[in-house]
């Protein structure tokens, strides 16, 4: 399911398991309900959360490796091409 924010053109989406009948009409009824916030919304909202979002403290699988399966597995990605170890530091 998804909404559109038609100011700004992203689209904002919602990853939800369908295991009932129950959850199904969940889900229709949190689409048919939705209203994008206003501006004085969405302004008030993103002013509360700043400081919080300034440092990704609160989200170190987007800010750090320590989640990161490939950091972990660096074998995964192979060798580099060539023409990149070029650009790389001795």
């Amino acid at each position: 399911m998804g909404a559109r924010n038609e100011e700004h053109g992203q689209r904002h989406s919602v990853i939800t398991g369908i295991d009932s009948m129950k959850i199904l009409d969940q889900a229709f009824a949190a689409v048919e309900s939705f209203h994008p916030l206003s501006n004085y919304e969405r302004e008030t909202l993103l002013a509360k959360t700043r400081e919080a979002a300034a440092n990704g403290h609160f989200e170190p699988f987007k800010t750090s490796s320590i989640f990161d399966s490939t950091a972990e597995n660096p074998q995964w990605l192979g060798e580099e091409p060539p023409e990149i170890r070029k650009l790389m530091p001795a």
